[in-house]
């Protein structure tokens, strides 16, 4: 290869590292903006003040219930099509998704409409993470997917910052930048891992190949389980700090929008350094098991903070964003862990599974807390999830340094 060559390869690897980075900026802004505008935009549409939380909850699984969805669809379509194709499908749909949102004015079509987004949302993620880690050498992967996920994570300072003008002009932003991104990715090139392999006749994006064989399964499971306690943080424990505040017998109410907007700077500072441990101990397992421990050590520093100020919680949001910032470790072990025609369907599917998780996690939390209480039910729950991601870790191959090229047979 030529010095020009050479040069102009560097400047494309860099340009999809960017726009991968991008591409999750706008999906974190957009997934954590109703979190940010839920009690304003529902009393702004009516709801009762005593209703918030349930509605709440009734449009964030609906929300999530459309990541679902959208992970198996936008999986499929990444390893048939092409991974590219996923990247411009699923902002545009769920741009246009956020521009809708600003001008409902019921439950049950702001509940629909977040659906419609969460199935865009979906994409977003596993597209950007496959792309990168099927185009950077082995040694810099590691490195490229926490750019990735640093990068997006501050997406949700800048929804706080936005929604502070307006819950609705919060989603007409949301929307203009995913057009903006759709805009810039012109020009960005497919996963060279991909097209060896589309002319191929194995079978690729063939989801149910995750089913039909044992060993595959448990694997898969085990990718979902091990990023469960990181979603619980932020779904329950941040999102619903109003909530805990008052079990807390805080000074002041707890806004949850200042709590995700210190998580999220916290899972990015905390990102930051589970690459470089990743590097330095040449270990993604290891690097994983520290921080889920940590993760735990952050709750209960949260839970048992009685009587705590808006200063001390948005500390402690800060704490537990750091601890759990494993999330690019966590979505690059699942990508590394399945061969290139499944690997679109893994890495968009996991993530987007573990936030859907979110709909059982809420159903056993809420249902913990007709018995014990918020605060009971916040330790229960989350020493359920950490002792089953910590099981499902030592059950995971070490991916670290791992030759991607290689296929699944059915």
């Amino acid at each position: 290869m030529t010095d020009a060559a050479a040069t102009k390869a560097k400047r494309n690897v860099i340009f999809l590292v960017l726009v991968a980075s991008l591409g999750y900026f706008v999906d974190i802004y957009d997934l954590l903006v109703f979190s940010i505008v839920r009690k304003s935009s529902l009393l702004s549409i009516g709801v009762k003040p005593a209703d918030v939380l349930p509605q709440g909850l009734f449009i964030i699984n609906l929300q999530m219930f459309g990541l679902l969805l959208g992970g198996i669809l936008w999986g499929v379509v990444g390893d048939k099509l092409g991974r590219i194709k996923v990247l411009f499908g699923s902002i545009l749909l769920y741009s246009l998704a956020n521009f809708a949102n600003a001008y409902v004015h019921d439950v049950n079509t702001y509940a629909a409409v977040r659906f419609i987004a969460g199935i865009g949302l979906a994409g977003e993620l596993g597209a950007g993470i496959t792309l990168v880690t099927e185009t950077l050498s082995k040694e810099r992967r590691g490195a490229g997917t926490t750019i990735v996920a640093v990068i997006g994570l501050f997406g949700a300072a800048l929804a706080v910052v936005v929604a502070k003008h307006g819950w609705q002009n919060a989603y007409m932003v949301g929307g203009g930048l995913g057009i903006l991104l759709l805009l810039l990715r012109i020009g960005t090139f497919e996963s060279g891992m991909f097209k060896s392999l589309e002319q191929s006749s194995v079978s690729k994006g063939n989801f149910l190949m995750l089913f039909n064989n044992w060993g595959r399964f448990k694997k898969y499971i085990y990718c979902i389980l091990i990023g469960a306690p990181l979603w619980y943080v932020v779904g329950v424990l941040v999102t619903l700090s109003p909530e805990f505040g008052k079990a807390l017998g805080a000074t002041e109410p707890l806004s949850a929008a200042d709590g995700i907007l210190y998580t999220y700077i916290g899972i990015a500072v905390g990102g930051i350094f589970a690459g470089l441990l990743a590097q330095f101990t040449k270990s993604r397992k290891i690097t994983m098991a520290i921080f889920l421990l940590l993760s735990v050590v952050s709750v209960v520093c949260y839970l048992s903070a009685k009587g705590l100020n808006s200063k001390e919680f948005v500390w402690l949001c800060f704490f537990m964003g750091c601890a759990v910032g494993y999330w690019a470790t966590f979505v690059t072990i699942a990508a590394e862990q399945f061969g290139t025609n499944i690997r679109a369907t893994v890495a968009t599917t996991v993530p987007n599974f573990v936030r859907g998780s979110l709909i059982p996690i809420n159903l056993a939390f809420t249902a913990f807390v007709a018995h014990y209480g918020m605060i009971t039910s916040g330790y229960i729950m989350m020493a359920i999830l950490t002792v089953l991601a910590l099981l499902s870790l030592s059950q995971l191959k070490e991916t670290y340094g791992k030759d991607l090229d290689y296929v699944e047979i059915s």
